[in-house]
């Protein structure tokens, strides 16, 4: 590929530019079975945020983020060597037409900004005539609800075709997502037993040790519930209980995560959360130890508002009313400041009906586990035990699987720069996701769901185990 394209990276001297997408772009460069190198033939990076910056200071950046994600040091240099700087307000027309005037070729707009800000930033856009091929790329959030998500879209439609648009969920990019669908789809021994008959049920967890981290200004308006359950959970959800796709491509994989997500909501069966009636939870942590620091307990943290009442741990259960699953409860899980935490997708199977006499214990039912970051693989099994034959015992078996080069920024801009949205999230998808945890919003709104607590450092609320 050897197109003229420009990658203007609004936002570039912010966090996400510096620690995710100069790093994924060069483990792109750095990866010629996984990534494409022939992907960065053409192809200019365009810096730009509203402070003044040194064009060498860019440039340095840029070596030191394409270096990080293991391009070669030639690489890194010539990518560098034809890089530009334009300081600006990405939400002035007039400022707007000058970083495009710098622009080679195809223009590649990639929002690394706070959501408002994008926002108004494809409002100005309006004003302005873009090339026909250009692309857009931005972060989630994608609007504060699902009317918001609606609103955005529209705006968006007004600038460019869907398939030009990027809804960036790194999640698609995690190799641990995207190797579900070779487990999945490709063997024998799971295919035929992935549905309702002989699933129990699905946890989709993603706890961490890491607390607020200085991101106030962001995470105490949004919560562990708008952060990572209505986006990034629930794509790994749609990866989980998708039918088969025809083919993993735009139309067809994305045709695929719109169809589960269209028959999801929120669970209304048998209560599946421990010691609530209601299918959501919520709580924040207070003070504690964890990963070998002491955490300030969340409504202490500068820049939060505790009056707010954000949290910092949610659960959800929610079914998936089709032939597959219906009357299967997925749980889903993610929270701050989690000692020994957990990532990963688990399935628990259904127990057998019946056991042959003789066989003494009962058998525990089997569970496959798949960890998110880094991705390993589990099997719970039932046999015979070792020195008693005929007692049975839980055996796991485990595999890890060794990580790849290109990071999950580097697949996401391999999808961008090649004008792939298969792991973009689509405009439709978008809403739907914000209509399943609209009803939790609104009851936690109201107070009717309590904000529990639990020490920084522990698995969460005592009340939930």
């Amino acid at each position: 590929m050897n197109q003229q394209r420009t990658l203007v990276l609004f936002g570039a001297s912010g966090d996400l530019t510096r620690r995710l997408l100069l790093p994924g772009l060069g483990s792109l460069l750095a990866s010629p079975q996984e990534g494409d190198p022939a992907l960065a033939e053409g192809l200019r990076l365009l810096g730009s945020a509203r402070s003044e910056r040194e064009l060498d200071e860019w440039r340095s950046d840029i070596r030191e983020g394409l270096s990080e994600g293991g391009a070669l040091r030639e690489q890194a240099e010539a990518v560098a060597a034809d890089a530009a700087w334009v300081s600006g307000d990405p939400t002035e027309p007039e400022d707007l037409r000058r970083i495009l005037a710098e622009v080679h070729g195809t223009p590649i707009l990639y929002f690394a900004l706070p959501p408002g800000v994008t926002e108004a930033a494809i409002d100005a856009l309006r004003g302005l005539e873009l090339p026909d091929d250009a692309m857009l790329a931005l972060e989630k959030p994608f609007g504060a609800d699902g009317d918001g998500a609606a609103a955005l879209n529209r705006k968006l439609a007004r600038l460019v075709p869907e398939r030009q648009i990027h809804r960036v969920d790194h999640f698609l990019g995690q190799q641990s997502v995207q190797g579900l669908l070779g487990l999945r789809f490709g063997n024998r021994l799971l295919e035929p037993v992935w549905n309702r008959e002989n699933i129990e049920r699905v946890e989709i967890v993603f706890d961490e040790e890491l607390g607020l981290e200085g991101r106030a200004a962001y995470y105490d308006g949004a919560g562990a519930l708008v952060d990572m359950l209505q986006s990034h959970l629930l794509q790994v959800l749609a990866v989980v209980a998708m039918e088969p796709p025809a083919a993993i491509d735009e139309e067809s994989f994305r045709g695929a995560i719109a169809q589960v997500l269209g028959a999801t909501s929120l669970w209304s069966g048998a209560p599946v959360l421990a010691g609530t009636e209601g299918p959501s939870r919520r709580a924040r942590y207070t003070e504690g130890r964890v990963g070998g620091r002491d955490l300030p307990a969340y409504a202490d943290e500068e820049g939060v508002d505790p009056e707010r009442g954000t949290e910092t741990l949610a659960e959800i259960a929610v079914g998936i009313e089709n032939r597959r699953w219906a009357g299967v409860p997925f749980v889903l899980r993610s929270g701050k400041a989690i000692g020994d935490p957990r990532t990963g997708i688990e399935v628990t199977f259904r127990p057998v009906d019946v056991v042959p006499k003789g066989l003494a214990g009962e058998p525990r039912p089997g569970r496959l586990t798949i960890g998110i970051a880094p991705e390993t693989i589990s099997l719970d099994l039932v046999r015979g035990g070792q020195e008693e034959p005929f007692r049975l015992e839980q055996e796991q078996l485990e595999a890890e699987v060794p990580e790849r080069t290109l990071t999950e920024y580097g697949e996401v801009l391999r999808g961008i720069l090649s004008g792939d949205a298969t792991l973009s999230v689509r405009g439709d998808v978008v809403e739907r996701c914000w209509r399943i945890v609209e009803p939790v919003l609104a009851s936690w709104r109201s107070g009717e769901v309590p904000l529990d607590e639990y020490p920084a450092g522990s698995s969460g609320p005592q009340s939930w185990r």
